[in-house]
Formats: structure tokens, sequence, C-alpha cells
């Protein structure tokens, strides 16, 4: 059966203008963030230990772990709130509606019993904290008028409650039942974020004002303030303390992160400014950060995660990045097949290495989106939503100068001869381009609907896929295409289509979740009854050997057939990304790489029977 060997996580879901609340485990080095509907766990000791949690009906926005570090609670857009298992199979204990629109913020009391959560809501109420096993209310949350971003409970007794928000104000309840005791107008902005220190004598709140402000924890009294000798220039998006309360790391639209030593006045020195590698752009902005334990981490605009060493500031930063949109395709390079290149429609082409995970971003010199993906050994090849076509040169990690053409109409397909790539075949909505380098030798109407096309890795044969179901085989000859066979067998339109390495057989698959296997030279089916999943076949890859076809569908699944057994001997994979697989590729004999929506990328072992 195939076991997943390794998860490249996507990166947290950012939005600009807004901070993100990233949280850790208090026992264990474990961050939470989220990703659309996903909720993701990640080790920061091990990034390749990852896991997932993916119930949720409506993008999510905010996760904590529990005291105890036994369970989780995360909130939604919709208002709802989930408290599951943190360990095995995220055993759902209980759903809350909690307000009316979309959670910002919550958490946990330090006794593990009550949880407030805050947000917008079409109602008056924007804050509400409840207990966790019941959801019975505990308290009033009167006095804010606009969306609340933020909110902190006290860790100690007595137990208090802050929150902050869109109004510029700090709010400050006593109880349980929590009551409103009094509002702070100190900043002049909106209030991003609010944190109590771990021994709850204070608590900070930070400003798009570029301001920091200290509260005595008690009494809500403003004691101090970040200071204003180089302070920060841009909107300050989220703080954390330090384990032993004497610092404050705070990140910024500036695209700093700056630690800050507290003193017992409350008053706030500098103690060091981080900056991150990056390319300067708004991505570089700082939207979160989490103190754990001895790890400083910051998330950026882009989703970089850089995590510092708080007893070692001066040491660069580890980096880890990632996917966060949908990848659409994964091409592995055969010169090293360990080395795994994804790519997601808004332009990112992220390299993986097989055991070390993210391996470093190819900064294209335009940065446009993309469509279609290929790659040869020492080059990419990818269409956009501009009807052009870009070749670019690769470099180890870099990418050289691309070249571009325009070919007139949207690209539906892309595919190259991989051993003579000169030669590339794009379709468009009635037919197809030839090219030779980035020269448009030819435009062939074929006056079907086409919807997926291969070409053959010596250049001397195209297999076309149309919106009729049927294939149509052609013999490529100087720059023209000559029609050899019709093959009908598909009931939907085709969706794929792919030459195995040795080029004597190809598989096609179709949008109505079936697949075929044909042998190339008779054109017979070879291995039929492939129907399996419950929704159309996005994807399809070859085992190096020949031996194996593996298809990713809409369902969630992927499904490894042996090409010389029954297709009811299949291996399946069920639920391998949330959303729907979309890309697959094999890394060797035992190893299928597959993508999909969630934006993760895995890695899975095959043990044959």
């Amino acid at each position: 059966m195939p076991e997943l060997a390794e998860t490249y996580a996507c990166v947290p879901s950012t939005e600009r203008g807004r901070g993100i609340l990233i949280s850790g485990d208090p026992k264990s080095n474990k961050v939470l963030y989220t990703n659309g509907r996903s909720v993701i766990i990640l080790d920061l000791n091990n990034p390749l230990n990852v896991s997932v949690y993916g119930e949720h009906a409506y993008p999510a926005t905010v996760a904590r772990f529990s005291p105890n570090g036994e369970w989780v609670a995360s909130a939604d857009v919709s208002g709802t709130v989930r408290i599951w298992g943190a360990y095995n199979d995220h055993v759902l204990k209980k759903e809350f509606k909690v307000l009316s629109g979309r959670i910002d913020d919550l958490q946990w009391s330090p006794d593990g019993m009550r949880i407030v959560a805050c947000g917008d809501s079409k109602g008056k109420s924007l804050v509400r904290a409840f207990m966790w096993d019941s959801g019975t209310n505990v308290g009033e949350f009167d006095g804010h008028s606009r969306r609340v971003l933020s909110c902190a409970f006290k860790p100690t007794r007595p137990f208090r409650i802050v929150t902050c928000g869109e109004d510029f104000l700090v709010n400050f309840y006593e109880g349980p039942p929590f009551k409103f005791k009094q509002s702070q107008r100190e900043h002049a902005n909106f209030v991003n974020c609010v944190r109590y220190s771990p021994d709850g004598s204070k608590f900070i709140s930070v400003s798009s004002d570029k301001k920091g402000i200290i509260f005595d924890g008690k009494t809500a009294e403003k004691i101090g303030e970040l200071s204003s000798e180089d302070p920060h220039k841009g909107s300050i998006y989220a703080a954390s303390w330090s384990p032993d309360d004497k610092q404050v790391l705070t990140v910024s639209a500036d695209k700093t992160a700056k630690v800050w030593d507290i003193s017992e006045d409350g008053s706030g020195k500098l103690k060091k400014t981080l900056t991150c590698s990056g390319s300067g752009g708004v991505d570089d902005m700082l939207v979160g950060c989490l103190w754990q334990n001895d790890h400083l981490v910051t998330v950026s605009l882009g989703g970089t995660i850089s995590i510092f060493s708080a007893s070692n500031l001066e040491k660069s930063p580890l980096q880890l990045s990632g996917h966060m949109k949908n990848i659409t395709s994964l091409a592995v390079l055969k010169s090293d097949p360990k080395c795994i290149l994804s790519s997601s429609y808004d332009g990112l082409i992220v390299k993986w290495v097989q055991g070390l995970g993210y391996s470093g971003k190819l900064q294209r010199k335009e940065n446009s989106q993309i469509k279609c993906f290929a790659a040869a050994e020492e080059e990419i090849v990818t269409s956009g939503f501009d009807n052009k076509i870009w070749r670019i040169s690769l470099h180890g990690d870099q990418c050289g100068d691309g070249d571009s053409v325009d070919i007139g109409s949207q690209p539906k397909d892309l595919s190259l001869a991989l051993l003579s790539p000169e030669l590339a075949l794009v379709t468009t909505d009635s037919g197809v381009v030839m090219l030779r380098g980035t020269k448009v030798v030819s435009t062939i109407n074929l006056g079907f609907a086409v919807t997926a096309l291969v070409v053959a890795p010596d250049g001397s044969e195209a297999i076309v896929g149309g919106q009729d179901g049927k294939l149509h085989v052609f013999c490529i000859v100087g720059d023209t295409l000559k029609e050899e066979a019709v093959l009908e067998k598909h009931r939907g339109a085709i969706t794929v289509i792919r030459y195995s390495p040795d080029f004597s057989m190809f598989a096609s698959g179709d949008a109505n979740r079936e697949a075929i296997v044909w042998d190339r030279v008779s054109r017979e089916v070879k291995l039929k009854n492939m129907l399996y999943h419950t929704a159309r076949i996005n994807c399809l890859a070859w085992s190096p050997n020949n031996s194996m076809v593996a298809t990713g569908s809409l369902d969630t699944c992927v499904i490894i057939y042996e090409v010389d057994k029954p297709a009811s001997s299949r291996m399946t994979i069920k639920g391998a990304h949330l959303g729907g697989v979309y890309a697959l590729a094999f890394t060797d004999e035992h190893s299928v790489v597959s993508s999909g929506e969630d934006a993760c990328v895995r890695v899975w072992k095959l043990t044959l029977q």
C-alpha cells in the first residue's frame, strides 16, 4: 500500500494590509497556521513533519492549541469554531457557530475551560466568550463598533480579557462572567494585535499607527510604550512575547522584525532589528510573528516563513516557503530525479529536493501568471493568460533570460518533444500551433474542439484529444500534421494524454472519470476498466520503468495501476489533496509525487504486493 513519506506544506494565506495570527504549542515546537480550508500543523524542528486538518467547510482564519496541547480550536470565515484532537485522526470534539461573520482571532483561557473569539459580525456582538464543552456564553462584550481584530486572555487569575480592533480602541473586560470595564484610546489607527505577557503582569497592543503600547495586566492603565528611537516605519501587524516576559517581537509592513527589551516600568528599548533576505518587493512585508521557545518565527506577505534563533540573533534565519495557491503542474528533471519543480497559477515556480524539502523559488524576469508549464533539461516553457508562450533557460536555481512568442489565442495545453525540446505543440480552442524554438512554424485548424495533447519524445508523432472523447493520432511531417488514426473508447472529453517513457504505450484520461492504456504500435487497448475515480481525471503519470500508471482526480484520490495486472488490483490513496489532485509525477520506481488544490506537495512510497 502507498505510504505518505513527505509533505511539503503550503504557506499561510495572507492578505495585503492585514496581519495574520499564527500560534504555537506550548510544549513542543509545533506551529499552527491556515491556508484555504486547511489548518497546517508544522514542526519547526522537522519541516517535513506536517499534519493537515481539512474539515472546515469554509476558509479557515485562525487556529490555537489548548493550554495542555491536546486540543486545537480553529475558526473560519463563516463564524464557526471547531475543536478537535491535535494528534492521530484529529477527532472532532465540538463545533459551535460563534459569530455571524468572519472570526479573526481566538484564545483559550489558561485553565482550558473557556474560549474567547472575535471578528466581524452582522449583529452587535463582535466578541464572544463561551465554555468549550457546552458553548454557553460567559459574559457580555459591549464597547466595540467595528471589526475586532485581536483578543487575549490573561494567563493568570483573576481572569481578564482584552480586545482591540478597527475602531482604534483597546477594550478591557473583567470576569467571568465578563463585563466591560474600560476603553483605552491611545492609538490613532487600526489596532492589529493585543497580547498578554506569559506571567499576566502586562499586555501590549500594536497598531497601524506604528506604535506599540504597554499596559498593566490587572488595571489596563498605560505604563509605557516602545521607544521612538529607530521605530517601525510602517504598520505593526503582530507582536509576540518571549517566554520570560522580558522581551517582545514585533513585525511590520516596513519589512523588518524588531526585538525589544521591556523594562519593569513598561518602556520598550530596541535590542535588535531583524531583516530577511528577499526581493525587496511588496511580498517581503512582514505580517505575522511568533516567539516559540528558542525560535523567532516571522511570516511575510508572500508566505515565506523565516525562523531566527532567539539565543543567537546574529545567525542568519532558516527560510521555508512554498505555494499559497492551487498547484497546477509538477515536473521532475531527468538529470536529477530527486529535484521536483512545481508551479501554481499565480506565477510561482518552487524547487523541492526529495528528502530535504524546500530548496528555493525560481525567479523569472517576467512574473506573469502560469496556465501550462513544461520542463526539459535546461529549460522551462510556460504559458499564461496573455496568449504568450515563454521559453526560459535554467541555470541551477536561477532562470536566465526568457524569450516569448505570441500565438494569437489562448493556449490550453502544451507539450514538448523531450528528446528535441526545440519542438513544442500548443493547443488552442480549435487547433494546434507548432513551435520550433520561439518561432511559430504552423497554425493548424483541426476542425474539432481540442482539449488535450501530447507530442512524442522524438517529435515524430502527436496525439490530440477532443471534447468529443476521440483520440486523433497524427504523424508529424515537416511542419504539418498528418492524421493517421482516430481512436474511440472514451465517453467524455479527453483531459490528459501521456506517452510511456519507452514510447511503447500511451495512457489517456477523460472527464467521465475513466483512464485507458493503449499499445502505441497496434493502437489496441492494453488495460481497460480503469473506472475507479468518482470524478474527472485531472492528471496522469508513468513510472520510469513503464510498469505503472498513476491517475489523479477531482475526487481527491490518486490511483496507481500496474499495466500487466487487471485494473481491479489497483492501489488507492484516498484524500491525497483537499479539493482535488491536479498534478502527478514519479521520481523513481517506488515514489510518486502529487499536488493539488490545497497547495501542498506530497511524496508517497509504493510497496508492491
